[in-house]
Formats: C-alpha cells, sequence, structure tokens
C-alpha cells in the first residue's frame, strides 16, 4: 500500500522519493505467502534432523516454547483489541524467520 503523503509528494515534484519506512509493512497476502515459505523451510530442515537423529531436547522444546509465546502475543494483541490480520500474523512470522534462519 502505497504512503498517501509519499504519493502527493512524487506527483507535486515529479521526483521519486524513498518510500517511508513505516509504509513498507508487507500486506496480507505478502506476508502470509512469506509466513508459508519460512515455515516450510523450518518444517523441512526439522524433520530432517529427526531423520538423522540430531534433534536435540532443546530443539524440541523450542518448538513448543516458540509457538505457546506466538499464541501469546497473538491473544494479547486481540484481547487489546488488535484486528489487523498482518499484525496478528507478526509473531508468528518472525520466530518462523528467526528460526529458518538459525537452522541453515
Amino acid at each position: 500500500m502505497v504512503n498517501a503523503v509519499w504519493l502527493a509528494f512524487v506527483v507535486v515534484t515529479g521526483q521519486l522519493a524513498e518510500m517511508p519506512r513505516h509504509s513498507r509493512r508487507p500486506a496480507l497476502p505478502v506476508l502470509f505467502a512469506r509466513l508459508a515459505a519460512v515455515s516450510a523451510e523450518t518444517i523441512w530442515r526439522r524433520t530432517l534432523l529427526m531423520a538423522r537423529g540430531q534433534c536435540s531436547p532443546a530443539e524440541y522444546r523450542r518448538m513448543v516454547e516458540e509457538k505457546q509465546a506466538a499464541a501469546r502475543l497473538t491473544a494479547a494483541a486481540l484481547m487489546h483489541g488488535q484486528t489487523d490480520a498482518a499484525k496478528l500474523l507478526l509473531p508468528w512470522h518472525k520466530r518462523a524467520a528467526a528460526n529458518a534462519k538459525r537452522l541453515r
């Protein structure tokens, strides 16, 4: 989604400026696609660890604790009136992306 102020600047000046950082938050479909991709990678890498017998007890604990933490953050956001689905998915995406990066 394009920030209206940024768009007005481009229209008035004819110059293409860098978009403000706060408007770069991905739209829900993009965030959902990224979540699906990093989740699939994490599942694949953890499955390989398990198949090889290399999955540590700490990794098994992480699998449960990260989902509990993301669920707590999402529930807290819902209780405080947050209804933006993209913001509700962010805790899940952050953890899945961090796991995929850590397991590479």
